[in-house]
């Protein structure tokens, strides 16, 4: 019997409601309704009795219940016994700053006895192929823009629709504005990583942007790596730069935010489907913790992002 069925039993039993178990369990009500009424095919009983006002367990509901968590909680031992969890979990926040950082610093106050330790390498093509190899846990970034076989051996949790910005050149016409137009950006060639094997994902997400804005996207240049070497890169080339809102300060550019539509850039933690580590449940329940108390999921009326993305970020993993 595949415990995923159990614990899903476990969770409608101890909440008796559908709603708050699945999300206890970071799962769609409708995948949590199916494993339930699957469990109740293979056991041939009726476990709950649901009307629109209420559950109940059943008398044979009640009779699974001590076995159910007897089940699980021996599951949990064996877990315990040979999973990786007291390892450290190695997390890649893609830059400092930004809401990854956020993330892990509260995932750290959830679970201080593990030790989750941050890198920062831009892109999630990069960390993902990392993360499936092995010799990364957990990144950040647009799942979407994963190739499709990557996407198969990983899982993903929606945690916010980031606000796009543009980091322009000191002295450049477009910095006396609080905030640009995507309709200013005619004319301009704006770098988006391409050429980077790492962010192929949010190169796609710019000519999708830019496409039939008359913008184009800046031919692929030298990687520039630290603050100092990007401000040279910046001064030289004289490029704006695709962002976020929360991208760090480099030196001789200026941020501003893009509005009319405002862009979103879809974020989602990203880990290797079956590890079991508590630092990713910490970090899981963080991302979800913030994403509602800040309404990072939150689409502003005025938004635009791709319809792929947006129904990837529909889903609960």
């Amino acid at each position: 019997m595949d415990p995923r069925l159990l614990r899903a039993f476990l969770a409608v039993a101890e909440e008796l409601h559908f709603t708050r178990a699945a999300a206890r369990l970071y799962v769609a009500q409708q995948a949590l309704s199916r494993d339930v009424r699957r469990l109740e095919r293979e056991l041939g009983a009726a476990l709950f009795s649901r009307t629109t006002r209420q559950v109940t367990l059943t008398a044979d509901g009640e009779r699974l219940l001590p076995h159910a968590r007897r089940v699980i909680a021996a599951q949990d031992e064996l877990v315990a016994a040979f999973t990786a969890a007291g390892r450290p979990l190695l997390v890649d926040l893609n830059s400092p700053g930004l809401v990854s950082a956020r993330i892990l610093e509260r995932a750290r106050e959830l679970a201080p006895e593990c030790e989750l330790m941050a890198r920062y390498e831009s892109g999630l093509t990069g960390a993902a192929a990392d993360i499936a190899a092995g010799r990364l846990d957990v990144s950040f970034g647009r799942y979407a823009g994963l190739d499709p076989a990557l996407r198969s051996a990983l899982a993903h949790q929606p945690v916010r629709y980031e606000p796009m910005a543009v980091l322009l050149p000191e002295g450049h016409p477009l910095t006396r504005l609080d905030a640009v137009p995507l309709a200013a950006l005619a004319g301009e060639t704006v770098y988006a990583g391409a050429g980077n094997p790492r962010t192929p994902e949010w190169t796609d997400l710019a000519h999708r942007l830019f496409e039939g804005r008359g913008i184009a996207v800046a031919e692929p240049a030298p990687l520039a790596v630290g603050p100092e070497e990007f401000g040279r890169i910046m001064a030289k080339k004289r490029n704006p730069v695709l962002a976020v809102v929360d991208f760090p300060a480099m030196p001789g550019a200026e941020l501003r935010p893009l509005v009319d539509p405002v862009p979103l850039s879809p974020v989602s933690l990203v880990w290797r489907k079956g590890l079991i580590h508590p630092g990713v449940t910490a970090l899981r329940s963080a991302a979800a913790e913030l994403s509602a108390t800040e309404g990072w999921l939150r689409r502003p009326a005025n938004g635009w992002v791709p319809a792929m993305d947006a129904q990837i970020m529909t889903e609960q993993i």
